[in-house]
C-alpha cells in the first residue's frame, strides 16, 4: 500500500492500532477494535470517523446557481445561505455520475462534497459541463481535513469537549465556528441514520480535534461500521445502489430529483422516459428466513428464474437479522414476494420487504 494516499490523520490511526485498507486510493482504517463494537457505539452513544478522503469542489461565479440547477438533480434556487441539499449529478442517459452534498454560501458560491473515489471524474464532468456558464470550478480537496461525529450523544459531546453549542444548527444546515485560532465549518447531515456533525478544517485543526475527542472517550470508527450503519439506514453507496449503470429512479431516490419543476437538468429527459415507459427493475429491501449473510453480488432467484442481485447485504447488528438491499427485476419487487438468494451453491429462502430496516429495532 506504498502508493496509496494518506489523510492527515494517518498516523493517529496507526497509533490506535487500526487495521488499514485500500479505499478509493487512500490508506484508510476499516476498524480499530471490531465493526460490531464501533457500530453499536454510534447507534447508542457517539463515534468518530476520519472522512478527510472525501472531495471538496468549489463552484463560484455569476452563474453558479444557474449552473448547479443544470448539473444537480435537487433544487438549489430555494436553498438559503447556510443550507445543504443532497442529490446527484447524472449522465445524459440518466445514470449517476455521483451523489453529493451541495452547501450554499450565496448565489455565486457553492461547496460540493463528493465521494473520494469520484473526485477526478466529478471534477472533469463539472468542467466539461460548464461551457456557456460564467463560473469557475476549483478542486480544493487537498485544503480540507474532515471528521464526522455521529450518534445520539453527538451534540452533547461536541458541546462538552469543544464548548461549541450546536443545538440551534438544524438538520442539513451548516455554519462557521471559531475554535482557538482555527476556523471550522460544521454541518449537520450524517451518513449513519443517527444525529451527527461533519467538521471541516485545516489538517492542523482536525488533528487537534481528533485528539480531544479521543481523550474525551469518543469511539474511533472505521469504514467497516460506516458501511453497516449507512446500510441499515437505507442510505445509498456509490458503486452499489447507484452507479454509472443505475438511475436515481431505479435506486428509489426520486425524492431527490426535481422532476416536477420546469427546470431542465442533465439527464432529466432520460428519467422522464424511464418513468413513462415504466421501470424494469428497482432497488428493494430483502430479508432472509434463515441465518446466512446475503453479500454484495449474490444472485437472487424466484423459483428457477434469476431476478436480480444483492447490492449491499449484512447480518444486521442493530436488528439481528440477515437483510439486504437488492436490485430486483419487475414484477418481483412487491413486498412479501418469496425469493431465494444463492449462497455457496445453496438456495437460501427469503422475501422482499421494505427498506426501513431501523424501524425493526427493539
Amino acid at each position: 500500500m506504498e502508493n496509496l494516499k494518506k489523510t492527515s490523520l494517518y498516523n493517529k490511526h496507526l497509533e490506535l492500532g487500526a487495521k488499514m485498507v485500500d479505499f478509493a486510493g487512500y490508506n484508510m482504517p476499516i476498524l480499530y477494535t471490531s465493526i460490531k463494537e464501533e457500530h453499536q457505539a454510534v447507534r447508542n452513544n457517539v463515534g468518530m470517523f476520519d472522512v478527510s478522503h472525501m472531495g471538496e469542489i468549489i463552484i463560484t461565479g455569476a452563474q453558479a446557481q444557474s449552473y448547479l440547477e443544470y448539473i444537480f438533480t435537487n433544487k438549489v434556487y430555494d436553498l438559503n445561505p447556510g443550507e445543504i441539499a443532497y442529490g446527484m449529478m447524472l449522465n445524459e442517459d440518466g445514470t449517476v455520475v455521483d451523489d453529493l452534498l451541495v452547501y450554499k454560501f450565496n448565489k455565486s458560491e457553492f461547496l460540493l462534497v463528493v465521494n473520494a473515489s469520484n473526485i477526478a471524474k466529478d471534477y472533469k464532468h463539472l468542467v466539461e459541463s460548464s461551457d456557456g456558464f460564467d463560473i469557475l470550478v476549483k478542486n480544493i480537496s487537498e485544503d480540507y481535513s474532515e471528521i464526522a461525529i455521529q450518534g445520539p450523544e453527538a451534540e452533547k459531546t461536541v458541546n462538552k469537549l469543544l464548548n461549541i453549542n450546536l443545538k440551534e444548527l438544524k438538520f442539513f444546515n451548516y455554519d462557521q465556528y471559531e475554535y482557538g485560532s482555527h476556523r471550522l465549518l460544521i454541518s449537520r447531515t450524517g451518513y449513519t441514520g443517527e444525529d451527527g456533525f461533519e467538521i471541516y478544517g485545516s489538517s492542523e485543526a482536525i488533528n487537534q480535534l481528533w485528539d480531544i475527542f479521543i481523550d474525551g472517550g469518543v469511539t474511533p470508527c472505521g469504514l467497516g461500521s460506516r458501511d453497516t450503519l449507512r446500510f441499515e439506514a437505507n442510505l445509498p453507496l456509490y458503486g452499489h445502489e447507484i452507479s454509472g449503470k443505475i438511475t436515481p429512479i431505479e435506486a428509489g431516490l426520486k425524492y431527490f430529483v426535481k422532476l416536477n419543476t420546469d427546470l431542465d437538468f442533465l439527464g432529466k429527459d432520460a428519467l422522464l422516459d424511464q418513468i413513462d415507459n415504466s421501470l424494469s427493475r428497482r432497488v428493494v429491501g430483502l430479508e432472509l428466513s434463515k441465518k446466512a449473510i446475503p453479500r454484495e453480488g449474490y444472485k437472487v432467484y424466484k423459483d428457477e428464474i434469476e431476478i436480480g442481485y444483492i447490492t449491499t447485504g449484512y447480518y444486521s447488528i442493530s436488528i439481528d437479522k440477515p437483510i439486504a438491499l437488492a436490485m430486483i427485476n419487475r414484477p418481483y419487487t412487491k413486498k412479501g414476494t418469496k425469493i431465494s438468494v444463492k449462497i455457496r451453491n445453496k438456495m437460501v429462502p427469503g422475501f422482499i420487504r421494505d427498506k426501513k430496516f431501523l424501524k425493526d429495532r427493539k
